[in-house]
């Protein structure tokens, strides 16, 4: 018997001594023994014995019964143990090899390329597309952000949806030549738009332990640059009544309600510039399980080059969205919606997010921060403000500009500006946004900012060549807070690169890194991070490059407590390592492996952008 049948039994069961009763066998024999004849010949007629067991007689004839022995229990089985999430893997050293480095007792197996169908079709296979409707069909390129989403009864951990972004087109798959959207015909503007934009696949895990695609499935979807779109919220009525296309989805978020959040990190749409750049710039919101709304840009979000959307969530349902904009130098920036969620009806959440206030952040000197509200008629947002512009990156200030802020249309669609007349802070490239799961703090990654002349505390390096990880904690640990702690978790760099300056040293302990991107605190509350240096860059010092001092880009384990890096895995020739996305029990990460240069992820084959699934070979939780 299973210990839990056994305790799900326990409280039906009546008191038992551990004496046989009055009216048991055991009693009923002592008394009388001649009553052992009732046990040779049956009771009412019943064999209560078995015949094997009456062996012999005694002196007086009467039978002796031989009981047959007790059988031995059998031991209680031991109960699994819990796996485990403690980080024991052994660190990979850096390098500049053309393939995907991970740890001993690991595997890192290709799941989906530029290229690849994602809806029925012809997929890429060395020729360029035949026409714009077959490269439609195709992942895009520059996979970055995405999210793993669950399907109803069905066990997430061997198969789900994986929502992904597709950035910037892989050209070298797609035409001959350089784009040029000016001199583009309208087939190859179709060809690029294709190529950007989101898709969602259905994937399962087989009985090799192996994740494939699941060609066919009525979830495989693309959203690409040509398909149309849809705006709500304040600013909605100030763009087209149907929008053509998303384009440079950087990275990503979710709802709590499980919608899929897609960044445009651009402002205009460089590939098809006929169309209204106010179209552009905002956050999408989409239903992998398209049961709800269509593709819908929330203009109450703001208007930015948005990176990506992680969101705190309170017991009461109330929840905050964290947003950085990914501009040298832009601010960070959280939108809170007017009323909770609901976790019982998820169509009751489908205009939840053209409803809210948006903040920016203030960090200030000692240590303290403030959320300042982005709401037409506050903090200075009137018409005729002054924008005092980006004071960062230049001793000499420039010149305030004159903009007017009418109705909050105006300060969604001109957010950048307004975030500025308000007072909130001009940071270097923030980029991903991460929540602790207990709520206890946010982590913040500033890319770099190499352009910076004029520090401040929360950016205190100028030239900020390497970058560096902000953490900050909402008051009471509120997603409806006002005011905030906060601090610097560390600083990229190397002390190898001390010649050319302390700016370039950073504080990290163990395995060092520059341009920290990607971002993620998992389930378990483990923090890993994914670098952008450029490629080739500079590392600061001459003579030195910024390969020759880091490797290639690549992924990091950061404990919160210590600091102490350990380099997990490490891209091939040209890359950034961007997006994470896991299975709940943590056997499963997703990680994209973006803009490689060399001869990956198919030897003899074009390099292309491509989503790799990593696992341990005991199938025990990653980083184990």
């Amino acid at each position: 018997m299973s210990h839990l049948t056994d305790k799900a039994r326990a409280p039906y069961r009546g008191e038992a001594g551990g004496l046989p009763g009055p009216d048991s066998l055991e009693a009923i024999v002592a008394e009388n023994p001649t009553r052992r004849t009732l046990l040779r010949n049956g009771l009412f007629g019943l064999s209560v014995i078995p015949a094997m067991a009456l062996a012999a007689c005694d002196d007086d004839g009467n039978p002796i019964v031989t009981v047959p022995p007790t059988p031995t229990p059998s031991p209680t089985p031991t109960p699994t143990p819990p796996p485990s999430f403690a980080i024991s893997f052994a660190a990979v050293a850096a390098n500049q090899d053309d393939r995907v480095t991970v740890p001993d007792g690991y595997t890192a197996d290709v799941l989906l390329k530029a290229g690849d169908s994602v809806e029925a079709g012809t997929p890429y296979s060395g020729s360029f597309p035949a026409s714009p409707a077959v490269a439609e069909k195709w992942a895009g390129g520059g996979h970055d952000g995405m999210e793993y989403f669950a399907l109803p009864e069905v066990d997430a951990n061997t198969r789900g949806l994986l929502a992904m972004n597709y950035e910037y087109p892989d050209f070298n798959i797609l035409m001959a030549g350089d784009y040029d959207p000016a001199a583009a015909s309208a087939d190859q503007k179709a060809i690029a738009l294709s190529a950007v934009g989101i898709g969602v696949v259905e994937i399962a895990k087989g009985g090799d332990g192996k994740w494939t695609v699941q060609a066919g499935s009525t979830y495989n979807r693309r959203y690409t640059g040509n398909s149309s779109y849809r705006a709500g919220g304040p600013a909605a009525g100030l763009l087209s009544g149907s929008i053509k296309g998303m384009l440079n989805n950087c990275s990503s978020g979710r709802t709590p309600w499980n919608t899929y959040l897609t960044c445009e990190e651009t402002m205009d749409n460089y590939l098809d510039p006929a169309q209204p750049e106010t179209n552009y710039g905002w956050v999408v919101e989409i239903d992998p399980l398209r049961e709800l709304a269509v593709p819908t840009k929330r203009t109450a979000m703001g208007r930015f080059n948005h990176e990506n959307v992680a969101f705190m969530a309170s017991t009461d349902r109330r929840v905050a969205f964290y947003m950085g904009d990914d501009t040298t130098p832009g601010c960070i920036y959280k939108f809170v919606p007017d009323r909770a969620y609901s976790d019982t009806n998820r169509a009751a959440n489908t205009d939840l997010l053209d409803y809210g206030t948006l903040y920016v952040a203030r960090f200030n000197g000692d240590g303290t921060g403030e959320w300042r509200a982005l709401v037409v008629g506050e903090n200075g947002l009137t018409a005729g403000a002054l924008d005092p512009g980006n004071t960062s990156q230049s001793t000499t200030p420039p010149t305030p500009t004159t903009v007017d802020f009418n109705n909050q249309a105006d300060v969604l669609i001109k957010c950048q500006q307004a975030a500025r007349v308000a007072g909130g802070t001009v940071m270097d490239r923030p980029e991903w946004l991460t929540v602790a799961p207990d709520n206890s703090a946010i982590f913040c990654t500033l890319t770099n900012n190499s352009g910076r002349r004029v520090a401040d505390p929360a950016n205190p390096r100028i030239r900020n060549l390497h970058g560096h990880i902000l953490k900050f904690s909402e008051e009471g640990d509120s997603p409806l807070a006002t005011k905030f702690s906060w601090e610097i978790f560390l600083s990229a760099g190397d002390p190898a690169l001390a010649a050319g300056g302390s700016n370039l040293v950073g504080d990290i302990e163990g395995d060092t890194f520059s341009s920290p991107d990607g971002l993620r605190i998992d389930p378990q509350g483990r923090m890993w991070v994914q670098t952008d240096h450029s490629v080739p860059g500079s590392s600061g010092v001459d003579g030195t490059t910024i390969d020759g001092t880091f490797g290639h880009n690549a992924m990091f384990y950061v404990d919160q407590q210590n600091k102490q890096s350990k380099r997990f895995l490490v891209g091939p020739l040209g890359c950034e390592i961007t997006g994470l996305a896991y299975t709940p029990d943590l056997t499963t990460f997703f990680v994209n492996i973006q803009h490689p240069t060399g001869d990956w992820p198919v030897a003899g084959e074009a390099p292309r952008s491509s989503t790799i699934v990593v696992r341990r070979t005991d199938s025990q939780p990653v980083g184990n």
